[in-house]
This record gives C-alpha cells, structure tokens and sequence, in this order.
C-alpha cells in the first residue's frame, strides 16, 4: 500500500473571502428591489398628481388663478407705493441738508405746521392727513387715531389741568406721570451702557462756554430765573447736521433705539443743561404719545423734576422715563460750585401706541406738514 498525501484545496483559504462577497450581493440585490419599489411608488404618486389636476373642476382652477393674480399684483402695488421716507433717524440728516437746515437750534417755518400753528382748522388738516394716510395704505388699526381727531377739541377742553397736551391727545392711553424702566428697556438699557460716551461728548462741547457767551449750535431758552441751554441733534423730527457731526457717536446711537421719535414733529434728542439757580416755569408737552427720556450726566445736589405734582430726582448714568404732557417743571438749587445739571433728552414712543398708529402718526404730523 502506497501512502499518497493530500494535497491542501486551496478553495479553503478563499472561503473566509466568500462569506462577505455574498452578503454584498445579497444586500445589492435587496436595496435595487427597494429603490425599484420607490420609483413605482414615485410614478404612482405623480399619476395620481396628474389625474387630481385632470379631474379638478374648472371654477376652482379659475378661482386660484385669479388668487395668483391678485397676490402678484398686490406685491407689486406695495413695492410701488412704499411709505414715504420716516425710516430711521439716520436718513435725518441727509434730508435735513437737503432742506437747508445748516447748523443750530431750528425752528419750523412752515405756516401749516401741525405742531407750531394753532389755529381752527387743525382737526380739519388733521382729518385731511389720515385720509390721505389711509387711502394710500389701510384705515385698519386707525380707531383710536380717528377717534382722537374727531373728538380733539372736547379731549383738550376736558382734560383736567394735571394733563393737558396742547396739539393732540391719543385716547385710551394709560396715563401716569412717569413710567417704569420696562416700558422701554431695551433703549433705557442702551443708553446707559453708553453714559460714558455720551458724557465725554457733551464734555467736549461744553469747553467751547469758556470762549463765548453763547457758542454756535446751543439754543438759550427763556426761564424765570438762571439759564437754560439746550444742544439738539434732532430737533420737532428735523436732524441738525451740524451738531451731528459734533456728537458722531451719540448720533449713531440715536439709529440703534427701537422707539425714538425721529420722524414727525413730536419727536426731539438733544442736551440739556441747566445752570446754578435755574427754574424752568410750569409747562405741558404737546402730546401724550411720546414718553420724555431722560439720561443723567451730571446731577448736582438739590436738582428735581416735578411731574403731575410728583418730585423726582436725577442720576447719573440712569434713565428717567416721565409723560411731559402732565404739568411739569424743573429746577436747580444747588451751589455754584457743583455745576450745572446735564442731561441727555431723547423723545421714545408710547409703549401703548401700536405699530401701525405710530407709521401713522409718522405721516399725520410729518415734518413740514
């Protein structure tokens, strides 16, 4: 008997290699059955799109092409006729100079003023304004607004003497002398995170009172007693150039405040300054739809603002929120020696007026108007 050895199949070192190869080709064959399952389900879907559409009565394809129609024309008409230019208080100034307003305190001129001519037929242009506003736009939202026109002459008469705006009062407003911090807080936040930078620009101008009674840009106005200077960047919603560029950095900050009053002729940001022995004489604001914003830079001893018969006290580097068309005042009596009281004035909307009775109002009493 011959001993014979056998040779080693060589398929046994390849059947490790096989194992993988076939469950390769199993799961192939299995993912080109599904994606064959997903086409028909995809040309299933799309016939059953195009018989829908067949089968789809004619009145309805009608009604949605005539919808398409007026959707793409009203987009086009609202592209059109935009509102005109209130934007923001950065566009202010280019308006401003274009108007011929140069440099210092400014005045309206315009004999139709709504805000400096008081004279019979005021509700009449009033009334005249929102029509032309809701012609171009929408009388939604307008109650209040022509509510308060119609009736301007029985609201100013019968307010009691505590608030008495002098131009126009905006019914169902809650009235109190002075508001919470809340009410605008994201603007009373930004202000006084840049209480320096506001300060060391008032700083700056201020040197130029060594030189001159009076310098360019500053306005006296008339108190019962002491002095009373104001610095305007904006003044009745007209920018002044001039004093902008002498304040750049707090005139970039009038563009970064979400309620600023830029744009009609109650809107107004400026310095204040009162000297030593200064009282400023009892007054009323024009209107209840803007709250009055005060920033404190400097506050000496025995300085007050007098709200509805209610005293308040400045701070430095914190906001004071009052409604100016209450009867109000301020005065300073502190010593010489302590210098003036500053403060940094800037006019934000009622947090009760809505947005659409505020592009509203930015029209009614545009400036110039």
């Amino acid at each position: 008997m011959v001993w014979v050895p056998l040779r080693t199949p060589r398929t046994d070192r390849r059947a490790p290699l096989r194992a993988p190869l076939t469950r390769c080709t199993t799961m192939s064959l299995e993912w080109l059955m599904d994606w064959s399952w997903s086409l028909d389900g995809l040309r299933d879907f799309i016939a059953t799109g195009i018989q829908s559409f067949r089968d789809c009565d004619a009145t309805a394809l009608a009604a949605v092409a005539c919808l398409l129609v007026l959707f793409v024309w009203y987009c086009y008409h609202v592209g059109r006729e935009q509102p005109r230019a209130y934007a923001t208080v950065n566009a202010l100034m280019q308006s401003a100079e274009a108007n011929g307003v140069q440099n210092g305190y400014v005045y309206c001129h315009s004999p139709e003023c709504v805000r400096c001519t008081h004279h019979d037929g005021l509700n009449q242009k009033l009334y005249h304004n929102l029509q032309e506003y809701a012609k171009r736009y929408s009388w939604s939202g307008m109650g209040r607004i022509h509510k308060g026109i119609r009736e301007q002459g029985r609201y100013l008469n019968s307010r009691p003497s505590i608030q008495k705006p002098e131009v126009f009062f905006l019914p169902d407003l809650p009235t109190m002398p002075y508001f919470s911090r809340d009410a605008q807080k994201h603007d009373v936040e930004l202000l006084e995170r840049n209480f320096q930078t506001i300060l060391c620009e008032f700083e700056t101008l201020y040197k130029a009172f060594s030189n001159c009674s009076l310098p360019q840009g500053w306005k006296m106005n008339s108190t019962p007693s002491g002095e009373w200077f104001t610095f305007y960047l904006v003044n009745q919603g007209m920018c002044v150039p001039r004093n902008c560029r002498r304040c750049p950095r707090t005139y970039r900050l009038l563009g970064n405040l979400r309620t600023c009053i830029g744009n009609n002729v109650f809107g107004n940001a400026c310095i204040s300054v009162l000297s030593p022995g200064t009282v400023i004489a009892e007054h009323y604001g024009p209107t209840n739809i803007r709250i009055r914003c005060h920033l404190g830079l400097k506050t000496p001893s025995n300085c007050e603002l007098v709200v509805g018969g209610e005293p308040q006290c400045w701070a430095e580097g914190r906001c004071l929120l009052f409604d100016d068309s209450f009867l109000h005042t301020a005065f300073h009596e502190g010593p010489p020696e302590e210098g003036p009281r500053v403060v940094f004035m800037v006019d934000l909307w009622h947090p009760n007026v809505a947005a659409a009775e505020r592009q509203a109002l930015d029209f009614i009493f545009a400036p110039g108007r």
